[in-house]
């Protein structure tokens, strides 16, 4: 009887988990509403496609918090307080606004550079780790 209770509660966490991130899907920012496909075969596809995507954006919210975590550091929620638990969801909002600019110098080469990047985009680039910062240098 212990055992099946213990069975039902990680079910219902499970199911908790699986929910918060397809909340994500419903969510009007999402325009996941706004596609259209006909095809078995491209709902098949874009369904694929949108699990991958909340794949990747699971794994990057558990990398974040994991580092977060582990170096007892913190980054600020939407009410300018502290958190260890950031969103991802928070975390691409705050990133909104930062641009990939290029341009040449005269009689120079090509150069691209980030613009808009601060403090906290670079504490965040760093706790994802060298992949994460490696696109954020560009001109290295």
């Amino acid at each position: 009887m212990e055992g099946n209770r213990s069975r039902q509660a990680e079910f219902v966490i499970c199911e908790q988990t699986i929910e918060r991130g397809f909340s994500l899907l419903k969510d009007p920012l999402f325009l996941a509403s706004s596609v259209f496909v006909k095809k078995s075969t491209r709902i098949v596809a874009l369904s694929l496609v949108m699990v991958l995507c909340l794949l990747v954006y699971r794994l990057a919210e558990h990398r974040l918090r994991e580092q977060l975590a582990a170096t007892g550091q913190t980054v600020p929620n939407q009410l300018k307080q502290p958190t260890d638990r950031p969103t991802m969801r928070w975390m691409f909002q705050c990133f909104e606004g930062i641009s990939l600019v290029a341009f040449t110098l005269p009689n120079g080469p090509p150069h691209r550079a980030i613009a808009g990047l601060e403090l906290l985009h670079a504490q965040v680039v760093a706790l994802l780790g060298p992949s994460c910062e490696k696109l954020y240098n560009v001109d290295e």
